[in-house]
């Protein structure tokens, strides 16, 4: 979770101003996932191309969720994400 925004998985344990569904994606191409949104932050794991991702929000090109094989949580460059 942050502090916007949780998975509605987690509502009955966290409480969070608003509560998404994830919308499973699949990555296009390999790419990093980060602790934060910079591409300065330091990456969580690397994720391969044809991995899943639970998408929770997308702002300035930059995607917020949870890399499902692994459940680590983190941002990546929206553009790994398959349309």
């Amino acid at each position: 979770m942050r502090p916007d925004i949780a998975d509605v998985r987690l509502a009955d344990r966290v409480f969070a101003p608003h509560y998404a569904a994830p919308a499973r994606c699949t990555l296009a191409h390999d790419a990093v996932l980060r602790e934060q949104r910079g591409a300065d932050s330091p990456a969580v794991i690397a994720l391969r191309a044809g991995d899943a991702f639970d998408l929770f929000d997308v702002t300035g090109g930059i995607a917020w969720g949870i890399a499902v094989e692994s459940g680590l949580v983190g941002y990546l460059d929206a553009g790994a994400l398959a349309s």
